[in-house]
């Protein structure tokens, strides 16, 4: 895991002194990599040129050291044949991937991951990434064929962006090495908008800052060196056939979700879990124990609000398996005291208080443990159909195939078995209709609304939800919380051959009688009763509501007597403290949308508001990389 940035001039050079300039870029995200840093200016037509010469291409690295410690794994590596890549991320099958190109007659030099994939490379071309198992955002710069390669992992977990000013390209891992490149910084009022309103974040490839975008998952930018040509291709989809037979479905699953576990602890640092309590991140400590190599610490949240605590399930996991837990009690003054720290690592507002929550959680690893690297359950509900959500886009599936006694029978379970119709609420539905959503008359009329509850199956959705709605945002804060801290965060849900298998389920071995992920219940008997068969779900959960009404109220008040998200003319801060009364007042207005609209409100003031503090520099220094 490791931060990087890099530049490309497909036509006029950059002088020296940009190499100092990019190499500042470059250490604005230290805390990516803290263990080695490196840089290389290169020429087109020649390679590698003198840092105070003029050259074309630009790469610079930040390294987290997690396989192979040694200096042998300082990037940007060469392959020897004119190429270098800058890597941030990790690969986990590179052990097979190894073994399979040494019996092609590829010799290796390290034992890391990232030398694999130049090999892969010199093998396959682009094309071979699709061989990937792992999270990824890298730049592969082949010399001798005149271009570049920007990939990315197949379900955005791995940043990239990357910004074009006149004929020249810009890439980094955190929008904020680019923002002093650009001419001017523009809030995309669009993007702002929608995320307002909906929550919406990381569902295009745009950002909140006009210009600056991202490179879409499971994509290669192919760049041309010569001629500015610039080609997206894909190297990776979905499969449309299932993998096995319904009766053969929960073995398959187990040894999968095993394997991608087994493959995700390889390591050479300590790893350990973030454990929620939920069905997800246990299943994931009961595989994890036995497989981990040396001692396997726990980390959790916990608020000393008993009605949002997941203390008692946390304590019956650890209790059974025994597990090693640390826990964190988290107050008020915690988010007070850290929330303008991660809207800075950010870059881009955020939705809720647990993001804030998750960043001191990952803070107390850091300070009170020697573990590296940790496994989450995101991703769970979004292959499994975890979110209450999906019962009812399942329900309408149903009838929309004119099964009503399977609607029913469906329905009436959920009832008996007091699970996802029990836990619906009025809240859970305004993003996806617009009627109930009262905020966008906080906006105007001006704001189009995402039709993000319309699709024509439940597969269909799914898939919306991993490619677009849901996974791209969680994996978004999860990368920056656990970048601040220098620690990496590893998803064994979201390997592509589970997320494939599971796509390709039928929807009854998801959700069958009331009962969501139940593929995973079934799978796994070894887990506590009490969590195997839990009718909720919380994650990581804050009492949000009771602060905003009360902790927060001051400031609110405060600052929405001139935003400037309204000098911006994104909302309308009359109507907001209209809206923000009715909420302190009880009147079914979602403390979602109040959050959302302080954290923007916040990020607007640090980013583009008459007190924005620039992030290296002024305009003299920008026009320097120009």
């Amino acid at each position: 895991m490791c931060g990087i940035f890099g530049a490309i001039a497909t036509r006029h050079k950059f002088g020296g002194r940009a190499f100092e300039r990019f190499t500042q870029l470059t250490d604005l995200v230290s805390y990516r990599g803290p263990n080695d840093s490196g840089h290389i200016a290169m020429n087109r037509e020649s390679g590698p040129a003198q840092a105070t010469a003029p050259f074309d291409i630009y790469l610079g690295h930040r390294r987290l050291s997690i396989l192979d410690l040694s200096p042998a794994g300082h990037q940007p590596m060469p392959d020897g044949k004119g190429r270098w890549i800058v890597f941030n991320g990790e690969i986990f099958n590179y052990l097979e991937l190894r073994r399979e190109l040494q019996a092609l007659g590829h010799r290796f030099t390290t034992a890391c991951d990232t030398e694999v994939i130049l090999h892969v490379y010199d093998e396959y071309g682009e094309d071979g990434f699709e061989k990937l198992n792992g999270m990824w955002a890298f730049a592969l710069v082949d010399i001798p064929r005149g271009r570049a390669v920007l990939s990315r992992d197949r379900f955005s977990i791995k940043p990239l962006y990357f910004t074009s000013v006149g004929d020249r390209i810009f890439f980094a891992s955190e929008i904020k090495q680019l923002l002093p490149i650009l001419p001017s910084l523009e809030v995309n009022t669009e993007v702002m908008c929608t995320f307002l309103a909906q929550g919406l974040l990381d569902h295009s490839s745009e950002t909140f800052f006009r210009g600056v975008n991202q490179v879409p998952p499971k994509t290669n930018i192919v760049i041309s060196l010569d001629e500015a040509a610039v080609r997206h291709k894909l190297y990776w989809d979905y499969t449309s056939s299932a993998n096995c037979k319904p009766a053969e479905a929960p073995d398959y699953f187990r040894e999968l979700l095993i394997d991608s576990v087994r493959i995700r602890l390889r390591s050479d640092v300590k790893t350990g879990l973030l454990l929620s309590g939920g069905l997800d991140s246990s299943t994931l400590a009961v595989i994890a124990q036995p497989l981990a190599e040396r001692d396997f610490e726990t980390f959790s949240v916990v608020s000393d609000e008993q009605s949002y605590t997941e203390g008692k399930f946390i304590t019956a996991l650890t209790s059974a398996a025994p597990l090693p837990n640390r826990k964190l009690v988290l107050k008020a003054f915690h988010i007070f005291e850290a929330l303008e720290e991660a809207i800075y690592h950010h870059d881009e507002p955020f939705g809720f208080f647990s993001v804030v929550a998750h960043y001191k959680l990952l803070q107390l690893v850091k300070q009170e443990s020697d573990v590296v690297v940790l496994l989450s359950g995101q991703g769970g509900d979004e292959t499994l159909l975890g979110y209450l959500k999906f019962f009812i886009f399942y329900l309408c599936d149903l009838v929309r195939q004119q099964n009503y006694v399977g609607a029913v029978q469906q329905l009436f379970s959920s009832i008996q078995q007091r699970t996802c119709v029990r836990q619906l609420t009025i809240g859970e539905a305004r993003r996806y209709v617009p009627f109930l959503n009262r905020y966008r008359d906080v906006i105007g009329p001006r704001y189009r609304f995402v039709p993000i509850g319309r699709s024509r199956s439940v597969t269909e959705r799914q898939r919306l939800d991993i490619d677009k709605y849901s996974v791209p945002a969680l994996a978004h804060y999860e990368d920056r919380t656990s970048m601040a801290n220098s620690l990496e965060l590893r998803y064994p849900y979201l390997d592509h051959r589970i997320v494939d298998f599971a796509v390709n389920l039928p929807t009854e071995l998801k959700i069958h009688n009331g009962w969501t992920k139940y593929i995973l219940r079934q799978s796994f008997p070894e887990l506590p009763n009490e969590i195997r068969w839990r009718r909720d779900k919380q994650g990581f959960t804050t009492p949000e509501a009771h602060w905003l009404k009360h902790e927060f109220s001051g400031t609110i008040s405060n600052m929405f007597r001139k935003s400037t998200l309204g000098e911006l003319g994104i909302i309308n801060d009359q109507k907001f403290l209209k809206y923000y009364d009715k909420f302190r007042g009880g009147n079914g207005i979602a403390h979602s949308d109040v959050c959302r609209t302080l954290i923007a409100e916040m990020w607007a003031r640090r980013n583009v508001g008459p007190a924005a503090a620039p992030v290296l520099a002024g305009a003299g220094e920008r026009a320097m990389v120009h």
